[in-house]
């Protein structure tokens, strides 16, 4: 594959207005992140608090996902995704002025990442089932690879100028700007003009199309042993990660060496994604499962020996690896889903991966100081590779195979042998 043809999606015009939305509004969750986490630490110094304030934001997206999917597979995808963001928008500007103006109390900011899980969990699903309406299914890996290549080269400077930023101006700043990108990519993606689908015959009831969504998700095998497993690995990774991480770099490493570890984490992805604009993933859910199993051994580290250096490439080798199962996944999704299934199956995805994602975000505190942090944290670190490995241990996952071109119009799923 030659770079021109790596750069094929972007000479498609619905494409570019998505890209140029979803990076404006990248850019402002890469400032927001580490912003977020010390906004909440810096009104009360608990790593209990801010696992409340995180599944605040997680909770409502799985309640609601599921409907969230229906609503992206009847109405346009682009039309949900500009109200989601708007809502977004208002919800991210009212968190950084109640930061901003020192009146922030906990569970003000609960009810605010309530509200904003309750829009993510409508605009995630159209926004992650919309490529195949953007680009041909023969460009849907360079499609993935570029937004990807966005998000990560955002993340490499993101978090560490985010660290920045509390440390000088307050993290009110970082989260404002989020609000207003929120804001700026809904209007970029009225340039998105995709034609009105036809209708798939009588019309049937939101339940009913729900159902039939279940029906869809238990009958392919890779999609729910995949998802399953995700169930655990979320719950690992932003206990671990993102509840206790913030709190032990207070300690050791300080802020802005929790914003470099992140930003290390960032480079991983970015190189990953530029090498996966050349070489294609035959096996996209072996590979994936493998490289994202490295996201055990920074948790390891951080808790054996939380040494600065050694975590940053650490967390370089797991970002590269987390972005091998991201690009795979995305594709064994959008080549193996059917259009008018693919919202919904993607709900059902992110409900069985973020079901248990609330549970590690509250937990992980408590536990932390019940068992003491590094004790939890190399223990996860354990798990988290184990679990990968037993997930590949289904036949249906790790030898799912590309679909050949002439057949992705109107494909059906596949990877259907018992696990």
């Amino acid at each position: 594959m030659t770079w021109k043809d790596s750069a094929a999606p972007l000479r498609e015009r619905n494409f570019r207005w998505y890209f140029a939305s979803r990076f404006v509004n990248t850019l402002g969750n890469m400032m927001a992140g580490v912003a977020l986490a010390f906004a909440v630490l810096e009104i009360s110094d608990s790593a209990t608090a801010l696992g409340w304030v995180l599944a605040a934001h997680t909770a409502p997206m799985v309640v609601f996902l599921l409907w969230g999917g229906v609503i992206a597979d009847r109405f346009p995808r682009a039309l949900v995704l500009q109200v989601s963001n708007v809502l977004s928008g208002l919800t991210q500007t009212a968190f950084a002025v109640l930061v901003l103006t020192d009146v922030a109390e906990i569970w003000m900011l609960v009810v605010l990442g309530m509200v904003h899980g309750l829009t993510s969990a409508v605009g995630f699903p159209a926004m992650v089932s919309i490529m195949p309406q953007l680009v041909p299914r023969d460009q849907l890996q360079e499609a993935n690879a570029l937004m990807s290549l966005v998000r990560n080269s955002l993340m490499v400077v993101g978090p560490s100028v985010s660290a920045g930023l509390v440390v000088t101006v307050g993290a009110g700043w970082a989260v404002l700007l989020d609000g207003l990108t929120w804001f700026l990519a809904a209007a970029l993606l009225l340039g998105v003009k995709i034609p009105a689908r036809e209708p798939s015959g009588e019309k049937t009831s939101m339940t009913s199309e729900l159902r039939e969504g279940w029906g869809y998700f238990r009958n392919v095998t890779w999609l729910w042993v995949v998802v399953l497993a995700f169930g655990f690995l979320n719950a690992i990774h932003t206990g671990a990660i993102f509840t206790l991480g913030p709190a032990l770099a207070k300690d050791t490493v300080g802020e802005q060496g929790w914003g470099l570890i992140l930003s290390a984490e960032s480079a991983g992805l970015l190189a990953m994604t530029v090498l996966l604009l050349r070489v294609q993933l035959q096996r996209p859910l072996l590979y994936g499962m493998l490289g994202i199993s490295l996201i055990g051994v920074p948790m390891i580290l951080l808790g054996a020996h939380p040494e600065l250096a050694l975590v940053m490439v650490a967390m370089f080798v797991a970002g590269a690896g987390t972005e091998v199962f991201s690009i795979g996944w995305n594709v064994a999704m959008q080549e193996n889903i059917e259009d008018s299934m693919l919202s919904r199956a993607y709900s059902y995805d992110a409900l069985g991966s973020f079901v248990a994602m609330p549970i590690g975000q509250i937990a992980y505190g408590p536990l932390g100081a019940a068992f003491g942090y590094e004790e939890v944290l190399v223990v996860s670190g354990i798990a988290y590779v184990a679990i990968c490995m037993i997930t590949l241990l289904s036949r249906s996952v790790r030898d799912l195979p590309r679909r050949p071109t002439e057949t992705q119009a109107g494909a059906e799923p596949s990877g259907r042998p018992a696990a």
